[in-house]
């Protein structure tokens, strides 16, 4: 089945940076656009980004754009989330997914920023 595996969450200082992985099996990683969202406390997630199946096509958030990089390794079956710049409203649970809201979910990374 499919499973979708996050890590490299934990607690960074405003101005910092992290990154993100998710570690994908159980289906084709390589012909799917792979997501990135993340829910702030309460009930809403949020899109963070996407990325087609070859690199070729990404797009972001507008509140995200400049500061986040999401690439993908397909020989890996590896989806990455670099965040730089890390801002306290970045505070969430960082989720990976294919299909959207209404696909495949990994278990989810809290990121906290704090000073």
């Amino acid at each position: 089945q499919v499973q979708l595996v996050e890590s490299g969450g934990g607690s960074v200082q405003p101005g910092g940076s992290l990154r993100l992985s998710c570690a994908a099996s159980g289906f084709a990683f390589g012909s799917y656009s792979m997501n990135w969202y993340r829910q702030p406390p309460g009930p809403e997630r949020d899109f963070v980004g996407g990325i087609g199946p070859d690199s070729r096509v990404i797009n972001y958030a507008a509140s995200v754009k400049g500061r986040f990089t999401i690439s993908r390794d397909n020989s890996k079956n590896a989806l990455y989330l670099e965040m730089n710049a890390l801002k306290p409203e970045d505070t969430a649970v960082y989720y990976c997914n294919r299909g959207g809201r209404t696909g495949d979910w990994g278990q989810g990374t809290q990121v906290t920023v704090s000073s």
